[in-house]
């Protein structure tokens, strides 16, 4: 029973660590973006279901599903969904962690926070303000939200295979297909928030702490990169960034399957790649370059187009390893075998 006591314990404090601050990465246009160019980056190989103009729409549309989860009022879902957007590299030194020994399950991830937070409370500011749905607290979930929606399309993919392979109804597939399109949809934004630096740090919302370079502060930075520039300047000019599109190859390596360490430790890579560039992003907003302005903008410029098409030539290359490593639906395989021939009673 006391053992039983202490793991409740544990689970309520650790949902505690799994909170967040309430913003965005890139508005919806933005998201939409990083969307298309992954679709522009498969190859023609890739299963054709996905390119008719409606999944094409359908799976832009759905870029921006996770912040429409955020306008929500129920506490459940803020709390759930917040964590899932970011992870702030910097916190992991508290706790004893660095990016390549993360763990790839999450609940793991949560007991280790919970476990150094109960002993080195010390260690740990108190949350300031409101925290209804206990999203204050900087920890953040987002490699292993690309990593749940990968597995989750793995999973699409295996059953869509069996059923288009072995029998499935007409409605069988054409679900199978729906929900692949869903998942590619919904996942794309977690990629493309990896993909904007200010979600990878504590310095989301303006330069916090020490700052010895004299970075920017302004709260409103955060929103600026998300949308507020690219509004200055009427958006990203997509058909340039589609033109720098390679095609889609695998996340792992190409001769075998990829393991499960293998491709989270590759989104975990992403994520550090583009934290370094946290703070030559605060460098050209503290050198004007981020103005939207016609004169001075230009680097500015390219430097968020450059971040919509590394989100973009990634999630193409997610949803490229999915379909391509996608195991066989062994229980589904059956199951069909055995209705096309049924067992005579």
């Amino acid at each position: 029973m006391k053992r039983l006591r202490t793991l409740e314990s544990l689970l309520v404090f650790s949902c505690l660590l799994l909170t967040g601050f309430e913003a965005g990465a890139w508005d919806y246009e933005g998201h939409r973006v990083v969307n298309q160019l992954a679709l522009a980056s498969l190859p023609s190989t890739f299963p054709a279901f996905v390119r008719t103009p409606e999944a094409a729409e359908r799976i832009a549309f759905l870029a921006g599903e996770a912040d429409r989860w955020r306008n929500t009022t129920s506490l459940p879902l803020q709390h759930c969904n917040e964590p899932q957007h970011y992870i702030d590299l910097e916190e992991l030194e508290l706790y004893g962690l660095k990016p390549e020994s993360l763990p790839i399950f999450q609940y793991d991830f949560v007991a280790q926070l919970a476990l150094v937070r109960q002993a080195h409370p010390e260690s740990f500011h108190a949350v300031e303000g409101p925290n209804k749905a206990h999203v204050r607290d900087l920890v953040g979930l987002l490699p292993w939200a690309i990593a749940e929606n990968y597995g989750k399309l793995k999973s699409g993919f295996s059953y869509f295979k069996a059923f288009q392979e072995g029998g499935g109804t007409p409605e069988e597939i054409a679900n199978a297909q729906a929900n692949i399109i869903y998942i590619m949809g919904v996942m794309g934004h977690y990629v493309g928030d990896a993909a904007q630096p200010l979600h990878t740090t504590i310095h989301h919302h303006g330069w916090v702490g020490d700052n010895p370079h004299n970075y920017p502060t302004n709260k409103s930075f955060h929103a600026w990169i998300d949308g507020g520039f690219f509004r200055k300047i009427h958006g990203a000019n997509v058909n340039a960034l589609q033109a720098k599109l390679r095609s889609a190859r695998v996340v792992a390596p190409v001769d075998h399957a990829a393991q499960p360490d293998e491709i989270f430790q590759a989104f975990v890579a992403f994520i550090v790649e583009q934290h370094k560039l946290v703070e030559p992003l605060y460098q050209l907003e503290k050198d004007h370059k981020l103005s939207g302005e016609k004169d001075g903008s230009e680097e500015g410029r390219a430097f968020l187009e450059n971040q919509l098409l590394k989100g973009g030539q990634m999630l193409g290359d997610i949803w490229f390893s999915a379909w391509q490593q996608a195991p066989e639906d062994h229980y589904l395989v059956e199951q069909l075998a055995k209705r096309k021939n049924p067992v005579p009673k």
